[in-house]
């Protein structure tokens, strides 16, 4: 195992010594005391840094497996001074959340439908503190319930930035200051991504927040202009609308880009249906905030060719995430970074540049941006590292779900995707002839039905027949949707 700081041996004079520590303790960033914090490091087997569900799962593992495991852990306060604890984007600002809202939300619908059916509800209007609250205290709940299995499994947990310091060494910094050398023979990057601000627009970092604020708000939005057309921006936009918010999607090029068009359309016609408003190939271009307290937007409207503006309570950027690898020091290690995305390059191995470093789940180039893919990821990693297993994650045909107000689940290819791959004449395309049904008007003398019928298409190679993707948006619940797909594609293609 290769030491960070070294000290100079007995034979070198005292002059050579102090230059050798001066030098080490620069690598560091400047901490002080480099000689007297080496012989304080602390080594492990194996070393994660990130505390989301992919570092976690590995973490575990390796420790259940007889390894001396850490974590490191640190979130740095979003613009808006946001922060939370231990898990990562999906407990504490991504999938629980958000799927916890989008309930409240459906239950809205539900309960403005029950009295045609019987039930003698009056309306009620939706209360977003207590919702916040409940949602808050469930996501702290589970911080607390990840710190106690880290305890469990005798996973050492630091909350600590770190940084490294050589290939086998990182420096981590407390909140308060304190500096933490820790080396291991084998260190996992899972550090995930935070969301991007357009800082070229005036006034987006100052008046705009982000996913990363949305669900931590003691209070409602109120009025919400949602930027963006991401599955992140359109399940945000679906949830607030279905609370009762007026909410306006403001979309540059297309909604859901990478998903199946057709099955895109459906999905924002619904939104629309239900009250969402869409502002299609417009870029805003400043935000400023109003003597009331509101938030004015200025955008490029290319209908009119001319500039328009509204006036907002919150702006939600939504717009795409970046890894957070910009302070790790990876240059230090050696670990190469992909020019463009900045993600950190892997084989199928989940390995880096540097033979003892890996990377899984979102900070990772080439991987599906998924919790179920990083925590199965984490823990072959983990069996592998370990010996007990060969394994490798197969990153092929990864069913999904989009948790819009119609729901959207999928898995292999989308229709573009197909044509691209093999070619239009070789594509055969199958659909059902129906698409979803939406609520019907109780006025006509109907009872409102969501989606009696769920819309499924999915491209197939011919002639051989083979079924490269299948999706479905409907009422239903998607996880189950998005699950039969997966099966529907395993019987097609002959895999168990």
């Amino acid at each position: 195992m290769a030491a960070a700081l070294r000290g100079a041996g007995g034979r070198f004079r005292w002059r050579i010594r102090a230059a050798a520590a001066a030098a080490a303790a620069a690598a560091v960033g400047g901490v002080r005391g480099a000689t007297r914090r080496a012989a304080g490091r602390q080594n492990y087997d194996l070393l994660v840094i990130g505390g989301g569900s992919g570092g976690l799962a590995c973490a575990k593992e390796a420790a259940q497996l007889g390894k001396k495991v850490a974590v490191v852990d640190y979130v740095e306060p979003s613009p808006r001074g946001t922060r939370w604890g231990l898990g990562g984007t999906c407990v504490n600002v991504g999938c629980i959340p958000k799927k916890l809202m989008h309930q409240a939300a459906l239950l809205g619908g539900m309960v403005q439908d029950a009295p045609h059916y019987g039930w003698a509800l009056q309306p009620v209007p939706h209360d977003w503190a207590t919702m916040a609250e409940a949602v808050q205290n469930h996501v702290k709940s589970l911080n607390w319930g990840h710190r106690v299995q880290l305890q469990d499994r005798k996973v050492t947990y630091f909350n600590i930035k770190a940084s490294f310091v050589d290939a086998h060494t990182v420096c981590g910094v407390s909140k308060g200051g304190k500096e933490t050398l820790l080396s291991a023979e084998h260190i996992i990057i899972a550090t995930g991504g935070r969301p991007r601000y357009p800082t070229h627009i005036e006034g987006a970092l100052e008046y705009g927040i982000t996913s990363d604020d949305l669900f931590w708000l003691k209070e409602s939005p109120g009025k919400t202009l949602v930027v963006g057309a991401s599955y992140v921006a359109l399940e945000c936009a679906g949830f607030l609308t279905g609370l009762g918010l007026d909410t306006t999607v403001m979309i540059r090029s297309i909604p859901l880009r990478g998903f199946d068009q057709q099955m895109s359309s459906l999905v924002t016609e619904y939104m629309a249906s239900q009250g969402t408003r869409f502002l299609r190939g417009c870029t805003p271009s400043r935000v400023q905030r109003l003597p009331d307290g509101q938030l004015q937007v200025t955008w490029e409207d290319p209908s009119s060719g001319k500039e328009d503006t509204g006036t907002f309570n919150t702006v939600l950027w939504a717009i795409g995430r970046i890894p957070e690898t910009r302070s790790l020091n990876l240059e230090k290690a050696g670990v190469h970074t992909s020019p463009t995305s900045q993600k950190i390059l892997v084989d199928a191995l989940e390995t880096t540049s540097v033979p003892h470093i890996y990377a899984i789940g979102d900070v990772a180039e080439g991987r599906p941006e998924l919790t179920p893919t990083a925590i199965m990821a984490g823990k072959l990693l983990a069996q592998r590292l370990c010996g007990q297993s060969s394994d490798v994650m197969d990153y092929e045909n990864v069913p999904t779900t989009v948790f819009t107000p119609l729901e959207y689940g999928c898995v292999g290819l989308s229709e573009e995707e197909a044509v691209a791959r093999h070619g239009e004449e070789h594509v055969e395309l199958s659909q059902a002839p129906q698409k979803p049904g939406f609520k019907y008007s109780p006025r006509k003398g109907r009872l409102p039905l969501e989606c009696a019928q769920s819309a499924c298409r999915g491209p197939g190679v011919a002639p051989e027949g083979t079924l490269s993707g299948l999706a479905g948006a409907g009422k239903p619940e998607a996880s189950s949707m998005t699950s039969s797909c997966y099966c529907s594609s395993l019987q097609r293609t002959g895999r168990n």
